[in-house]
């Protein structure tokens, strides 16, 4: 039984005898061969996705981390202490239901399959199969042995082609591609919002606390309780910034239909151009409704697209 690097050199062997009989039949010796998305979609699509990868892992973990942290202080240390009940329950409903949908995102994001490519399928028995016409070849990917659908790139975290692959986030422990992308752009609104209703908070708690009494405005001492508001106000503006400016990228390339990965390449554009609104509904589902900003919904993406083998 041949290794998977033989059977990858068993494929270049093939693309050579491809490319001698393009002249024979007078075929262009570069073309595009439609294949069924049902061909390139990893058989780990239903299972659970999850990235082994200690630094993703730290980093997510430091993610959970900051937004308990953040509950904390906008519970214990602004909220239940307060003597406005209607005020109180106002912002902690929507502060707790905010950064619930952010974690929920957040998980999605990590454990779904961004759109890996079946690895290792670039086997000369694979490509027999697909029963191409003389002169015509499909191009793999080296590094994981497996036939490479354009705009596919291979990320060197998850050991993986990923079809549409935006970039790979440490954050998310995960590629943000094809099929994660929608989740990914709600953990960064969703984290942008409770970091702006957070520091809405502080502002409005220090105002509080300068006009009263610092030992009545909060459960903790004085010192206790500005550091702890300084650290959160820390954390909301640097993930303010941060994300914020991390959904509109994110939105620019959906509306785009240009990855991360291909702009910063300049790659040339070889697939067909839509409108904005019909790029945003290729990411977010037909058609518009709230679930769009649920992360517990699937996209609906409509009909199975058409991919291409790039040769």
């Amino acid at each position: 039984m041949k290794s998977p690097v033989h059977r990858c050199r068993d494929v270049e062997h093939g693309r050579g005898h491809a490319r001698d009989g393009a002249g024979v039949h007078g075929l262009q010796p570069e073309q595009r061969i439609p294949i069924s998305k049902d061909v390139i979609t990893s058989s780990s699509a239903s299972a659970m996705w999850f990235i082994k990868d200690a630094c993703g892992i730290v980093c997510a973990v430091i993610t959970w981390l900051l937004v308990f942290y953040a509950e904390f202080v906008v519970m214990f240390v602004m909220l239940l202490p307060s003597k406005n009940l209607t005020y109180s329950i106002v912002n902690g409903t929507l502060f707790n239901t905010l950064a619930f949908l952010a974690l929920a995102s957040h998980l999605r994001a990590m454990c779904t399959d961004p759109g890996a490519v079946p690895k290792g399928n670039a086997t000369k028995e694979y490509i027999e199969s697909l029963q191409l016409k003389p002169g015509q070849v499909v191009y793999k990917c080296p590094k994981c042995c497996s036939i490479k659908p354009d705009r596919a790139h291979h990320c060197s975290v998850c050991k993986r082609c990923i079809r549409k692959m935006d970039h790979h986030c440490p954050w998310v422990n995960n590629c943000v591609g094809e099929n994660n992308q929608k989740y990914f752009v709600l953990f960064t609104m969703y984290i942008a919002l409770i970091s702006l209703h957070a520091l809405v908070m502080v502002v409005f708690h220090f105002l509080y606390c300068f006009e009263d009494d610092w030992t009545k405005c909060s459960s903790f001492s004085p010192p206790a309780t500005v550091i702890l508001l300084i650290l959160l106000c820390f954390e909301g503006l640097l993930f303010l910034i941060f994300t914020s400016v991390m959904f509109g990228t994110q939105v620019h390339s959906i509306c785009t239909d240009e990855t991360g990965i291909e702009q910063l390449k300049k790659e040339e554009r070889r697939w067909a151009k839509k409108t904005k609104w019909m790029n945003m509904r290729a990411v977010f589902g037909h058609p518009f409704s709230l679930l769009w900003v649920s992360p517990f919904s699937t996209p609906d993406q409509g009909k199975a697209e058409t991919y291409q083998y790039v040769v």
